[in-house]
């Protein structure tokens, strides 16, 4: 029996950047502008927040956890019913046992103040650990069976991950809920045949893209070299930019076509395919862009010539594959 046509999911948001100062250089200075932004996201609809234990450099690890904790404690309690928290726990070498994430869930809950809707694996261990890896699940199992947590989820894991994880849980009756990867224009590994999002489709197991934006790399304009951001990201930027010029440009004629921003044609490439883009937001313009790229859908024709480029890029032109991704 085939499958029912694609449905465009929503646009979520992520909070990578809040307290991350190595790459987007987060300052306390910066709350009030975060709490803005969230505030105008879920006004606007945006009602999925992504986060991660890990998520904050140096003396500002959890920090991320702890602002969204706090302005969703400060939401009127009919908005914060609405929001979904989802976050991520690292299985760090010395998280080991089917309790070896309880500790780590306890902290979540205490710095989210107690908005916790979906607890995330973060990544396989399944290259370096493998024997790790199904006590932490099951461990995290005992916390939705338990209450703790409603809903279950698993980041940077591969079809076939995928498919071992869902028949782990379906044996003991606990629904996978999520799985996310890194996934946009230039990292568009997930949509090939026989790849993670046919793989969760089969499965009824949502897709989150994160990185939609490929750091901002998706957002400008093809031509000259733009100016580049510090860090990391300048060097990533740099390197990539000779070969995406094609793309770029058919991006940004999509855009110019329906008065939109090349962010809500990136967006809306992950919607085309089943998958909730969660871009990083930093700011009310930045959410109200994510907001309006959910107001249209991209042409069917429109989606297959992305995908044509997309897949044909070479792999100097396309994101750096995360180190702890597995197949």
């Amino acid at each position: 029996m085939p499958l029912p046509p694609l449905a465009s999911p929503a646009i979520g948001v992520g909070t990578w950047a809040w307290g991350n100062q190595f790459l987007w250089g987060y300052q306390p200075g910066q709350d009030r502008a975060l709490e803005a932004c969230f505030r105008r996201a879920v006004a606007l609809g945006l009602h999925f927040f992504d986060t991660a234990d890990s998520y904050g450099t140096g003396r500002f690890n959890g920090r991320s956890e702890v602002l969204l904790g706090r302005f969703a404690a400060a939401l009127p309690a009919e908005q914060r019913q609405m929001i979904c928290v989802a976050t991520k726990l690292a299985p760090f070498p010395w998280r080991l046992g089917r309790q070896g994430l309880e500790p780590a869930l306890q902290a979540s809950r205490r710095r989210l103040q107690g908005k916790l809707d979906r607890v995330q694996l973060h990544w396989s261990t399944a290259r370096y650990a493998p024997w790790q890896e199904a006590p932490l699940l099951q461990g995290l199992a005992d916390g939705v069976g338990a209450g703790v947590v409603p809903q279950l989820g698993i980041s940077n894991f591969g079809p076939e991950g995928l498919r071992r994880i869902h028949g782990l849980l379906a044996q003991r009756g606990v629904q996978l809920s999520s799985v996310q990867v890194q996934m946009s224009l230039l990292a568009p590994q997930a949509i090939g045949p026989g790849g993670l999002v046919a793989v969760a489709r089969e499965l009824g197991v949502e897709v989150i893209a994160y990185s939609p934006l490929a750091l901002g790399l998706l957002t400008r304009p093809a031509g000259e070299l733009p100016p580049l951001p510090s860090g990391p990201r300048g060097w990533l930027f740099r390197r990539l930019w000779p070969n995406l010029q094609p793309l770029l440009a058919r991006v940004e004629q999509i855009a110019s076509g329906r008065g939109a921003s090349m962010a809500a044609v990136a967006l809306n490439w992950c919607r085309a395919h089943g998958a909730m883009p969660i871009p990083g937001l930093r700011s009310e313009q930045q959410a109200e862009a994510a907001a309006a790229a959910m107001t249209w859908n991209l042409e069917p024709a429109e989606r297959l010539d992305l995908d044509r480029l997309a897949l044909s890029q070479p792999a100097q032109a396309r994101m750096p594959a995360n180190p702890f991704g597995s197949r």
